[in-house]
């Protein structure tokens, strides 16, 4: 998942176009590199920010609730175990476990409403752009946003392959 040479190149193609299209939509690349960084410093994570607000000198996100140590550490488990995956797709509700099953069902349902709203912080640069944690959600099947994924897990170093990626 945060491995960008792993990914298939219809993979890449589409993450690349998805974030240089958002990467725009705030006022460029550096303006969304700028906001990652502001949000690597958050520690231990940025979700678990009591403002649910992140700002950096050319972007702000905001998120509508607080994301509990409980429910990031069930979530930071299930994107660790799937970090080097090939597969973007995969859903995360397969484990062996079903008392594991269970805990990632509970995070799911708890996680779910969250929305993240990205804006520059002058509104000539765009109009930003908005996602959520979760892609689907559907008969037993869970997938991670990318675009959460790679703002809120993967390093910056991987967004600027994203950004820079030339199919």
């Amino acid at each position: 998942m945060c491995n960008f040479n792993k990914h298939s190149d219809d993979t890449k193609e589409l993450i690349h176009l998805l974030m240089t299209r958002f990467a725009s939509s705030i006022g460029g690349a550096n303006f969304l590199l700028g906001l990652l960084e502001a949000m690597k410093e958050k520690k231990p994570n940025a979700l678990m920010f009591s403002a649910c607000q992140i700002n950096s000198k050319e972007a702000t996100i905001k998120w509508n609730k607080k994301v509990f140590k409980d429910k990031l550490d069930i979530l930071e488990e299930v994107i660790r175990s799937h970090k080097s995956s090939e597969d973007q797709d995969f859903n995360i509700l397969e484990s062996d476990s079903e008392k594991k099953k269970k805990k990632i069902l509970n995070m799911v349902k708890a996680l779910a409403p969250l929305e993240f709203i990205v804006t520059p912080n002058d509104s000539e640069n765009g109009e930003g752009f908005t996602f959520k944690i979760f892609e689907d959600i559907e008969d037993g099947i869970v997938k991670i946003n990318p675009v959460f994924a790679a703002m809120f897990f993967c390093s910056t170093e991987y967004m600027k392959k994203v950004l820079k990626y030339n199919s």
